[in-house]
């Protein structure tokens, strides 16, 4: 129980049952920490709220647009006055709108950005209030291999993802001094909703690209969000950890 006493807000948490929010709720709260789940469909997020509840542990789920700085404000407020406390951020809202350059639409570049990287921005800096008042806590972001290494018909999720990086890093360095760290983690191809749209043969010739030759699990992001969420981690701050099986190597 790692965790006892810790409060989480974690965000694109629903995603259909198969995502890596609700991975990640399910493994904090059977670590003993309290979540606040949020997702733009609110059925989804309270369907985990329910899982987590079932599993023993508290839980309780918000729905709205992480794009929206009100909206992101309101969330860490209702936490605060639930729980008294915000001790663990996971941003990990994100969509794709994925197409070539010259086929990009202006609409398709700022949708993704306004949710994976201005998401990003307006979750931390309602956060970083509270944490700051506290002079403690963890904000973890997801980032992707796609925002270190670019993908072809990426550019504005792979763009957005990159500023993940950066603004991870920005974070770490303006408010260690708070007793605050910020750390992303950076998936490769995991089997997800987004995953099941890609063909098999695509899979396949995805794993081959794999060191470890085979697609990671929302399971194996929870399990390194779950140590940068941990006291194992408080002497790390402004890292990224891919969790790839070694494709971004």
């Amino acid at each position: 129980m790692m965790l006892k006493e810790k409060v989480a807000l974690v965000t694109g948490a629903g995603r259909g049952g198969k995502g890596i929010g609700r991975a990640i709720c399910l493994k904090l709260a059977s670590c003993g920490a309290k979540i606040c789940i949020v997702d733009y469909n609110e059925e989804d997020a309270r369907k985990v709220a329910e899982e987590v509840a079932a599993g023993g542990g508290e839980a309780f789920a918000l729905q709205g647009s992480v794009a929206d700085a009100g909206t992101a404000e309101g969330w860490v407020s209702a936490v605060v006055e639930k729980w008294g406390r915000l001790d663990i951020l996971v941003n990990n809202a994100g969509i794709t709108r994925d197409n070539l350059m010259l086929r990009m639409s202006e609409k398709e570049w700022d949708m993704v950005l306004d949710t994976n990287l201005k998401g990003v921005f307006n979750c931390s800096k309602a956060a970083l209030k509270q944490m700051a008042r506290q002079r403690s806590g963890k904000i973890i972001s997801m980032a992707s291999v796609m925002g270190i290494m670019g993908n072809a018909g990426q550019a504005n999720y792979s763009a957005s993802k990159a500023g993940v990086i950066a603004l991870t890093k920005t974070i770490a360095k303006e408010y260690g001094k708070r007793g605050i760290t910020a750390n992303a983690v950076a998936p490769g191809f995991i089997q997800t909703v987004m995953t099941e749209e890609i063909s098999e043969e695509a899979k396949k010739k995805a794993a081959e690209m794999i060191p470890l030759q085979t697609l990671g699990t929302p399971e194996n992001v929870a399990d390194t969000v779950l140590f940068l969420a941990s006291p194992m981690s408080d002497y790390l701050t402004g890292v990224v950890i891919p969790v790839d099986g070694g494709m971004a190597m």
